[in-house]
C-alpha cells in the first residue's frame, strides 16, 4: 500500500458494519485477541491478480468480492448494506497471495439479518480461508489469530501496512455491543492469516 493510503487510514475503519434498524450483540464477551501460530509451512507467494471469491467452509462462507478503497475523508468504503453477501477487497493495498497485508472487509449484520462475517468471531488457529483470483488460482490461507479491539483503538498499520516477508490476509468486520445511539457497533473483529497454498 502507498505511503499516503496508509496516511488517510485514520478514525474508524468500518463506520457502520451492519444493521440499519438496530443490531444484535456479538456473542463473544473476550476483549482482545486469542493467539496462535499455525503448524503450516508459509507457501511460495503470487503475483497480483483481483480476488474474486472468498470460501471458508467451517463458517458457511461462499461470497463474492468487489473492490473498495477510500472515500473522500479519509476513511475506508465498506460494501454496500444492500448486499450482505458481498465482501470487500481494499485494492490499495495487495491481492490476497501477494507478499503483504491483504485486506477483506465484510458486514456482520445488515437490515438486522446475518450478513457474510456474521460468524466470523468462530474461526480459529489452523482453520483454512481460500480466496479464488482471477487469473484462476486460489490462495488457501490459515488463521493465525483473532483479535477483537475497539474500534477506537483500530490497529490501521497492522492490519493495512505491516512490513511482512510473506503473503497474509485479513479478515475485518465488527463486533461487542451495538451501540443504538450511534447505530454501530462498538469493536471490530480481526483474523489474521498466513497464505500455505497456492
Amino acid at each position: 500500500m502507498g505511503v499516503a493510503a496508509g496516511a488517510l487510514l485514520t478514525g474508524l475503519l468500518l463506520s457502520g458494519c451492519g444493521s440499519e434498524d438496530g443490531g444484535t450483540a456479538e456473542g463473544s464477551p473476550s476483549a482482545s485477541a486469542s493467539a496462535g501460530t499455525t503448524a503450516a509451512a508459509a507457501s511460495a507467494p503470487l503475483t497480483h491478480s483481483q480476488p474474486t471469491k472468498i470460501a471458508i467452509e467451517k463458517i458457511g462462507v461462499s461470497a463474492p468480492i468487489s473492490d473498495i478503497g477510500l472515500l473522500p475523508n479519509g476513511r475506508v468504503e465498506e460494501p454496500p448494506l444492500s448486499k450482505p453477501n458481498l465482501v470487500g477487497w481494499y485494492k490499495e493495498g495487495v491481492t490476497p497471495g501477494e507478499i503483504g497485508p491483504s485486506v477483506l472487509l465484510g458486514h456482520v449484520d445488515a437490515h438486522g439479518k446475518n450478513a457474510v462475517f456474521y460468524r466470523l468471531k468462530e474461526l480459529n488457529t489452523g482453520d483454512q480461508i481460500k480466496v479464488a483470483r482471477k487469473d484462476g488460482t486460489t490462495a488457501t490461507f490459515a488463521v493465525e489469530k483473532k483479535q477483537r479491539v475497539d474500534k477506537n483503538a483500530f490497529p490501521h498499520k497492522q492490519v493495512f501496512a505491516a512490513s511482512l516477508d510473506h503473503a497474509s490476509l485479513r479478515l475485518v468486520t465488527c463486533g461487542g455491543a451495538f451501540d443504538p445511539e450511534s447505530g454501530h457497533y462498538k469493536d471490530n473483529v480481526i483474523i489474521y492469516a498466513k497464505l500455505v497454498t497456492a
